[in-house]
């Protein structure tokens, strides 16, 4: 974040990536890489395999460690912090192969997302254990209604392993719901989903966004990232290529060039 913006509540930015490294084995999986996201848009990245779009994601969400460079959440600086510190600050992640608890049931897998649950203390199931059903009924009141905004409500006691690719990404979205994140990032949402629950996953992500979230998704479904995106940033070798809007994206050399090897 620019100087002076962190501390300007009323700045549009949410996240901004600045001049990011990350080399592996002297391989530059990320190099120089700037670019922001504006609060409240669903922005798009899209780029040929080896772009470095998985390896930002994991940077960001403080899976790997920068080399250089900075990364800025919500007026924070965050690229040292690790990712359960950045959970906690409202910026959710999923996966590109989903990691559902496969052995919990549905509404188990939400159950457990929030944090500091007074059932976690042994201490408190012991003296304090109203106050513990107290919070744990909330929690599955708050669980029941996110699963019935995702129409998932008949799979509740359903073991997570036994859900289609599809459900189980929608499952994923739905854990994310239970922190209340501000910034939720995407890597391939329509990886392995068939057309009828690829359109639910995008409705879904409308009907969020229109709740005030804001997502930054990874993607290869050039349909689903040209109808549901703006802006799309388009990403080579490790570095922000251009960026811009459906049509600009699709007639714009550059990108031609990247995808065809130009």
């Amino acid at each position: 974040m620019k100087q002076g913006e962190q501390n300007n509540p009323h700045s549009d930015i949410i996240l901004e990536v600045i001049d990011l490294e990350k080399d592996f084995g002297g391989i530059k999986a990320v190099h120089n890489c700037s670019l922001s996201v504006k609060r409240g848009t669903i922005t798009g990245i899209i780029g040929p395999n080896g772009a470095g779009k998985t390896s930002l994601f994991n940077l960001i969400s403080g899976l790997y460690q920068p080399d250089r460079g900075e990364i800025w959440f919500n007026y924070e600086r965050i690229d040292t912090h690790k990712t359960h510190h950045i959970t906690r600050r409202r910026l959710m992640r999923t996966f590109q192969i989903p990691r559902e608890l496969q052995k919990m049931t549905v509404l188990e897998n939400l159950m457990l997302i929030p944090h500091n649950q007074l059932g976690e203390n042994l201490l408190n199931v012991w003296f304090t254990p109203n106050q513990v059903r107290t919070q744990e009924e909330e929690i599955r009141e708050k669980a029941l209604e996110v699963l019935e905004f995702i129409e998932m409500s008949h799979l509740i006691d359903e073991y997570a392993a036994n859900l289609s690719v599809g459900q189980k990404k929608l499952l994923e979205i739905a854990r994310t719901m239970m922190a209340d994140p501000e910034l939720i990032l995407l890597d391939e949402p329509g990886a392995g989903v068939n057309k009828s629950l690829m359109k639910k996953l995008a409705a879904d992500i409308r009907k969020l966004n229109a709740l005030g979230k804001t997502f930054l998704l990874i993607e290869h479904d050039m349909d689903l990232v040209m109808n549901l995106c703006n802006p799309i940033i388009v990403m080579c070798e490790g570095a922000k290529l251009v960026e811009g809007t459906a049509h600009e994206i699709r007639s714009n050399q550059q990108v031609l060039d990247a995808y065809l090897g130009g």
